[in-house]
C-alpha cells in the first residue's frame, strides 16, 4: 500500500500518471511529474523516487513507438547525453538544483519566444551534429540533476519539424536512454533506497496504463495542436523553473 498520508498518495498516484503520459507521446502532460510531487516532498528526493517508474514505463513506450523514430537524432542525442549525465555526477556536490533551474527555465523561455516573436521555424533545419551535440550534453545534464531534460532536448529537436509520431517516438526513445543511464550514479548517490523502489514499484500500474493512454491521446491529436500544445507547455514549465530557481538564488 502507498503511504497513508492521502496527500502523498494522490500525488504520486498523479505523478505516475503525468509519467506514463508523457512516456506515451505526451510530453506536456509527462513534464507535471516532479514538479507535482515536489508538492508533497523534497525535489531530490522525488526525482529518486519517480526515476524507476520512469524506466519501467519507458520500456511500453520505446515498444509502442518501436517502428516511428529517427535514427539519426537517437544517434547524436545519446552520446552526447552520456556526457551531460556524466557532468552532472561529475559535479553533483556543487552544482544546485537552483541553478539547474533557472538556466534551464532561461532557455526555454528564450526559445519560446524566438519561436513565437522571432519568424523562425517556417522551414525545418536539419539533425546536424554541432547542435545535437551541444544541446544533448546539456539534456542530460539537466536530466540528471532534475528530470528536466525536456527543453533543451525540444531546442534542438523542435526546429527539424518532424511528423508528429516520429517526434514522439524519438522523444520516448531518447529518454529511455537517458534515464537507464542515470540508474548507476543514481544508486552510487544513494537516491534509489528501497523504501523509494517499494513505493515506486506500487505506482507503476498506473503509469503504464497512462503509457498506453498517452499513446492513444498522441495518435489522435492533430499535428498542428500537437506541436502547439508542446510550445505551451514548455514555456509554462519554463517559467515556473525560472520562478523556483530564480528565488532560491536571491533568497527570497
Amino acid at each position: 500500500m502507498l503511504p497513508v498520508d492521502p496527500a502523498f498518495a494522490a500525488a504520486a498516484l498523479l505523478a505516475a500518471f503525468c509519467v506514463g503520459m508523457g512516456k506515451g507521446g505526451v510530453p506536456m502532460i509527462g513534464t507535471l511529474s516532479v514538479p507535482i510531487m515536489a508538492l508533497v516532498m523534497p525535489p531530490i528526493a522525488a526525482a529518486g523516487l519517480l526515476l524507476p517508474v520512469y524506466v519501467v514505463s519507458d520500456m511500453f513506450g520505446v515498444w509502442a513507438y518501436r517502428r516511428e523514430f529517427s535514427p539519426r537524432i537517437l544517434a547524436i542525442i545519446i552520446p552526447a547525453a552520456a556526457l551531460g549525465i556524466g557532468i552532472g555526477w561529475a559535479t553533483a556536490s556543487f552544482v544546485t538544483d537552483a541553478m539547474v533551474e533557472a538556466i534551464v527555465g532561461l532557455i526555454g523561455l528564450a526559445f519560446c519566444l524566438v519561436r513565437w516573436f522571432g519568424n523562425v521555424g517556417a522551414t525545418p533545419r536539419p539533425a546536424d551534429v554541432p547542435r545535437g551535440v551541444f544541446w544533448g550534453a546539456v539534456s542530460g545534464f539537466t536530466s540528471f540533476v532534475t528530470h528536466g531534460g525536456a527543453p533543451p532536448y525540444q531546442m534542438y529537436v523542435l526546429p527539424q519539424r518532424l511528423p508528429k509520431m516520429v517526434y514522439a517516438g524519438t522523444t520516448t526513445i531518447a529518454f529511455a536512454a537517458i534515464n537507464a543511464m542515470k540508474l548507476p550514479p543514481y544508486w552510487a548517490l544513494g537516491q534509489l533506497s528501497p523504501a523509494n523502489l517499494k513505493i515506486a514499484a506500487l505506482l507503476l500500474p498506473a503509469a503504464i496504463i497512462a503509457t498506453f493512454v498517452g499513446v492513444w491521446v498522441t495518435r489522435r491529436l492533430p499535428e498542428a495542436l500537437f506541436y502547439r500544445l508542446i510550445v505551451i507547455a514548455l514555456f509554462l514549465l519554463s517559467l515556473k523553473l525560472l520562478w523556483d530557481g530564480g528565488t532560491q538564488l536571491l533568497g527570497l
